[in-house]
């Protein structure tokens, strides 16, 4: 069995300090800078026209589907639906830069 010797000391996991025992001029809180927190950017995704085109798709079938597929209102459907998936595609894009 080893034992250790007398001169070993056990290592700190404190702040580097001098003799004075005040801390060291780079990890005293006056010496560090504030940071500006960064805000997780997430990766744009470029979607192809196609997805888009079938977001949009679905989202009119749903809206159609409320309705009870009542007949006469395709374009409305469409056009509602293609302005919420835009919005949506911007939003999910800009949210990510606050």
């Amino acid at each position: 069995m080893a034992s250790r010797r007398p001169t070993d000391s056990p290592r700190t996991t404190g702040p580097t300090q001098t003799a004075d025992k005040s801390p060291t001029p780079e990890k005293s809180p006056a010496a560090r800078k504030p940071r500006a927190k960064k805000a997780a950017v997430a990766p744009r995704v470029d979607i192809s026209e196609d997805i888009r085109r079938g977001m949009i798709a679905e989202a009119a079938y749903l809206r159609a589907e409320r309705r009870g597929f009542a007949p006469g209102y395709e374009a409305e459907d469409w056009l509602a639906a293609e302005a919420e998936v835009d919005a949506l595609l911007r939003a999910d894009h800009t949210s990510s830069r606050q």
